[in-house]
């Protein structure tokens, strides 16, 4: 039985709709309290409803955190070990399953839901040799007879605020990294997509991590504030839009929590005149419609320097025409390229984003507006967007779109496309394309940006590098895994010890009583 089929409970039994509840100490716990809707994007109906926790819920899984913390942080490194591949060799092989609850629950194409899984997967690899990333140091003899060592333990319960747009790989860029420290992990998924969640959850319990060590927490800023000002949870990691990642570390960092709070973005594709473009065409393409553009990595504007704009937007627009939007689940085993929006609201603000470059005197190229997909009428759609020759100063330029929407801004030289990049207020993602490497080398090192693409349009680190970005792309000194997850979810023990030889004891100087400053020698 699935996850999907599991989650009935009271209000669910009730209307014969299926009721998503929390995951508080090893099981599901239904609510009976405030719930939310949850559409399937493609066909637009309501398909169940998630549980919106309330304080004393809140309270209840918390403390389960703390039990689960006490009882997975004593398990050996072997031990922990042990439970990370189960719960890898469970994904791994199960991997289909979830892919289709992303899919009725987002909205993206079943293929590009198992793609976010398996990148999300290289996390889980990555966390399963934790025992050699998170070894200590030994230093012998630094004084007469004294050594110093440092030791790396976990932080105990912590925070994980995930967004709709990744419901399976965002939490797994931190939940595998901070169980293999021994953490006990509290996960609010968006409520938007949250059956993800509870079907890792019900995983995690199959590979054997004891109960309370993983918690589901459904809701909305009830819930989020509850995480941010217990004085139990001791770190928050969070991805999602600018102003949410801002507000998250400054509550969190004023109730004293780490934090790692990953903001929006506006990535820029550099495109030289020397470059390939056929190949910058089809990058653009899947770079800036791929998820319907619901990425943080996506791109969204193209920086043509002259002469090549009027050739690549003849090249983009031509693509454009020969994409398959529909539902991500596709028909009779044929998947289209890409799915709906998550929501009709959200449709409609990516359409007044196309309205605004329009009033600012952008040319739409091809118009996403107003499209419907037979059958789906009632659907999250929108169609793939091109605009041209977007003024800079226009809030389609500046502002984070999150839609198939991608702009392009004619540049004169390098320079000007360059100073572009680096006087936007986001700095997560960026990408060039030349075949110049003297350019792609004085890029990498000029721009302003945390991740940087050379003839790369998405250029999202492998697990055992980190993802982050600059400026308002990240509030908080850690980036996502790799090395960085490690130390952010534990902290450093250092010890100072002095053993004395019993067979000596009697000729050993002790040096007596002083009050000075202690000296090494």
């Amino acid at each position: 039985m699935t996850i999907a089929e599991s989650t009935q409970a009271q209000t669910g039994q009730q209307t014969g709709q299926r009721f998503i509840p929390h995951w508080i100490d090893g099981a599901e716990r239904a609510s009976s309290g405030r719930t939310a809707p949850v559409f399937n994007p493609a066909t637009g109906a309501e398909t169940a409803r998630v549980a919106l926790a309330d304080e004393d819920e809140i309270a209840l899984a918390i403390a389960s955190a703390e039990r689960g913390f006490q009882a997975w942080s004593a398990y050996s490194a072997a031990k922990r070990q042990a439970v990370l591949f189960a719960f890898r060799e469970l994904l791994n092989a199960r991997k289909h399953e979830l892919a289709e609850i992303i899919t009725a629950e987002h909205g993206k194409v079943v293929s590009d839901a198992l793609g976010e899984i398996l990148r999300g997967q290289e996390v889980v690899e990555l966390a399963c040799g934790f025992p050699s990333l998170i070894k200590g140091a030994y230093s012998e003899s630094v004084s007469t007879g004294v050594d110093v060592y440092s030791i790396k333990q976990p932080l105990g319960v912590v925070g994980i605020i995930s967004p709709f747009n990744f419901p399976a790989m965002v939490p797994m860029w931190f939940f595998p990294i901070a169980i293999a420290a021994g953490n006990a992990v509290i996960l609010k998924p968006s409520e938007k997509d949250p059956s993800a969640a509870l079907w890792m959850a019900a995983l995690w319990k199959e590979a054997g991590l004891p109960d309370g060590a993983f918690t589901v927490l459904q809701g909305d800023k009830t819930a989020v504030d509850g995480l941010l000002t217990s004085p139990a949870v001791e770190s928050i990691s969070f991805v999602g839009s600018t102003p949410i990642a801002q507000y998250i570390y400054e509550t969190a960092s004023r109730h004293g929590k780490r934090v790692q709070a990953l903001g929006g973005a506006k990535n820029h594709m550099l495109v030289l005149p020397d470059a390939d473009l056929d190949l910058v065409a089809d990058s653009a393409i899947n770079a800036g419609y791929g998820a319907a553009g619901e990425r943080c990595m996506a791109v969204s504007v193209v920086l043509a320097v002259d002469p090549v704009a009027d050739e690549l937007i003849e090249k983009i627009r031509t693509r454009i025409g020969r994409l398959r939007v529909g539902d991500g689940a596709g028909i009779d085993g044929v998947e289209p390229d890409m799915g709906p929006l998550i929501s009709g609201v959200h449709r409609d603000k990516v359409a007044q984003y196309v309205d605004i470059a329009e009033a600012d005197g952008a040319d739409v190229v091809v118009d996403g507006r107003g499209f419907r997909v037979d059958g789906l009428e009632d659907g999250f759609f929108f169609g793939p967007t091109l605009l041209d020759r977007v003024p800079t100063d226009s809030r389609a330029y500046t502002e984070e779109i999150f839609g198939p929407v991608l702009s392009v801004v004619r540049v004169a030289s390098y320079d000007e496309g360059l100073a572009l990049i680096n006087s936007g207020q986001f700095g997560n993602g960026t990408a060039i394309f030349t075949n110049d490497g003297g350019a792609a080398r004085r890029f990498q090192h000029e721009v302003h940006v945390g991740m940087v693409g050379i003839n790369v349009p998405i250029p999202v680190p492998v697990a055992y590098h980190s993802f982050g970005g600059w400026k308002k792309s990240l509030f908080g000194d850690a980036k996502a895994y790799g090395l960085h997850g490690f130390d952010f979810f534990t902290r450093e023990k250092a010890v100072t010890a002095r053993w004395i030889d019993p067979a000596k004891r009697d000729d050993v100087d002790h040096g007596g009583i002083n009050l000075g400053f202690p000296r090494n020698s």
